[in-house]
């Protein structure tokens, strides 16, 4: 991180910066796709694709329209039929169960651990009955989930596992990567996450050539050839614009987390001991990438006023689970049944960390929260 003099406002996300290295060269690229008219389908649609593929470790990547639709179609392309079950963490973003319904089966809820914030094994065990279909862990704020003990549970049930790997470009543990063991993995490049577009986009990645054939038709209204409709397709596919802002941003994926990485240990070192905060665990083997930095306390939305009254910008990632929404009241759960998931909703703040933030920034957040609970 840079040094620089003093701060009296930290953004929580500050895209520019991150954007400034590649500005020239990504306007220069729209400028030449203006001149060529290749707005749909373009050549740097594919080229990203086959880029996106050799960071994840995949042999397939087929781009879509925002991670949701890669979540959707992944499901669909995968064979799920209507009622069928798919286990989801209790605590994730609306998007892992609004895939699920779109695509006309059951999200059923499993709490989440206190070590991770990601999906309990044992509470995946209690969750499965022969309904279920899919298991779909989210890797959460940027960290993998124990996959190696979910891929048990699932192979114990005679389930597939595929990954919502939304937030977790990157991450890494017990040496297994982000998209890596699920038959496939859902990624979304809305402009915050870790690789972010400048618009909505998302991709999927896998090895099997069946799902992502199967895909490249539902995304492009179930065509696998140009006016021959085989399947009930969608309108889904990745904006050639898109493509160029990803394919400039991805040499920097890297050394961006590693950014991350740095700004998240000096939190962890700083705030130990601080106030009533509950500070984010980091299990052994495990590599995050820190797309979130949240923290617990008592009082999340006073702690927020407190800061947003010095300029320090703060978020909640997710103070309400979907299970408890009103979207998806119907699947009739209760407040009470996912007591981790519920608590972590109700605790959780997330603080300012992205690429570029200095050591003042980090320190001014910290000597807020510190006032705050010195006051």
């Amino acid at each position: 991180m840079a040094e620089t003099m003093p701060v009296t406002s930290v953004p929580f996300l500050d895209l520019g910066r991150m954007h400034a290295p590649i500005r020239d060269d990504v306007v220069a690229e729209i400028g030449e796709l203006i001149d060529s008219n290749a707005f749909i389908n373009g050549p740097q649609v594919k080229a990203f694709e086959g880029d996106f593929a050799t960071y994840t470790g995949a042999t397939r990547c087929v781009g879509v329209a925002s991670g949701l639709d890669a979540l959707r179609l992944g499901l669909l392309a995968s064979g799920l039929e209507r009622g069928d079950e798919v286990v989801v963490p209790a605590d994730t973003f609306a998007a892992t169960f609004e895939a699920v319904t779109q695509a006309g089966g059951v999200p059923v809820p499993a709490d989440v651990s206190d070590e991770d914030y990601n999906l309990d094994p044992t509470a995946v065990e209690a969750a499965v009955s022969e309904r279920t279909r899919f298991l779909m862990p989210v890797h959460l704020y940027g960290q993998l989930s124990d996959m190696k003990a979910l891929a048990a549970v699932a192979e114990k049930a005679g389930i597939e596992v595929v990954e919502d790997a939304c937030q977790s470009h990157g991450a890494v543990r017990d040496g297994i990567r982000s998209g890596e063991l699920g038959r496939w993995a859902a990624f979304s490049f809305y402009p915050g996450k870790n690789l972010g577009a400048m618009g909505d986009a998302g991709a999927l990645v896998t090895d099997d050539d069946g799902i992502a054939d199967t895909l490249v038709a539902l995304r492009e209204h179930g065509q696998r050839a140009k006016y021959h409709h085989e399947l009930d397709g969608y309108t889904a596919r990745l904006d050639t614009m898109q493509a160029i802002v990803l394919r400039h941003k991805l040499p920097f994926l890297d050394e961006w987390n590693d950014q991350r990485r740095e700004i998240a240990r000096q939190f962890t070192e700083r705030l130990a001991d601080v106030g009533d905060l509950t500070l984010p665990n980091v299990p052994e083997g495990s590599e995050p990438v820190w797309h979130l930095y949240v923290v617990q306390t008592e009082a999340p939305d006073r702690l927020a006023e407190h800061l947003r009254d010095r300029g320090i910008g703060t978020g909640r990632h997710y103070p309400e689970p979907p299970h408890l929404s009103k979207a998806f009241s119907g699947l009739g759960y209760r407040e009470g049944q996912f007591p981790v998931s519920e608590q972590l909703a109700s605790r959780c703040l997330s603080l300012p960390i992205f690429p570029g933030m200095t050591t003042d920034e980090v320190e001014a957040v910290v000597a807020g929260i510190g006032s705050f609970f010195d006051g």
